[in-house]
């Protein structure tokens, strides 16, 4: 269920002794970030604002992720569990969400293998005002959409011949090199990439 400031109120906050534990992730990768705890006070906190906030037990007060880093959590979505005592929220991350400096309090290395493909589509978002001679991606987007286009009509070929020919190695290669060029075209073209997946779940 989604959590709005109408519905609050349903969660079994007496069963967790007025604290429920809240999963972070990311909305685009869905890479777990951390986890925190919040009250009915922070819960209203977040959602009022859209900036994530929990109850800091050591703190003894609520504590807005970020407030005094700038790495803040935007709330995208607020859902609770079948049991009604645990929270997830998932969240654009405004920087490391990890008090170390990592992206996450686990691991970096540690993430489902298809968040990659939302990292590397951030990673190519910003460099779309780059120097150009600070990267291919970067000469890419200076050369415009009609060179990159072109990019993914010729990858796309590549693509269908090393199916043809069965090598499946460079299938491999040519897939990446077309997965690569159509998310610099979608960036170029200002489409999300979530906007595609909206496309492919509606057809699914």
């Amino acid at each position: 269920m989604i959590i709005t400031l109408d519905n609050a109120t349903t969660l079994d906050w007496q069963k967790m002794d007025g604290l429920l534990p809240c999963i972070v992730q990311d909305k685009h990768t869905g890479s777990v970030q951390m986890l925190g705890y919040m009250n009915q006070e922070a819960l209203q906190k977040t959602l009022e604002t859209g900036k994530v906030t929990f109850y800091s037990r050591s703190k003894n007060r609520l504590w807005m992720k970020g407030e005094t880093s700038g790495n803040t959590l935007d709330l995208a979505q607020l859902s609770v569990d079948c049991d009604n005592d645990a929270l997830l929220a998932l969240v654009t991350p405004n920087g490391p969400t990890c008090h170390l400096g990592t992206n996450t309090c686990w691991n970096d290395e540690i993430e489902p293998t298809l968040a990659f493909l939302g990292k590397l589509n951030t990673l190519l978002g910003e460099r779309k005002e780059a120097d150009p001679e600070s990267s291919y991606t970067a000469r890419l987007y200076h050369k415009g959409i009609k060179r990159i286009a072109q990019k993914v009509g010729e990858e796309g070929v590549e693509t269908a011949l090393a199916a043809t020919v069965r090598d499946t190695e460079e299938l491999k290669n040519e897939s990446a090199d077309l997965l690569y060029h159509l998310l610099v075209l979608l960036q170029a073209s200002d489409v999300a990439l979530e906007d595609v997946i909206d496309v492919l779940k509606q057809r699914s």
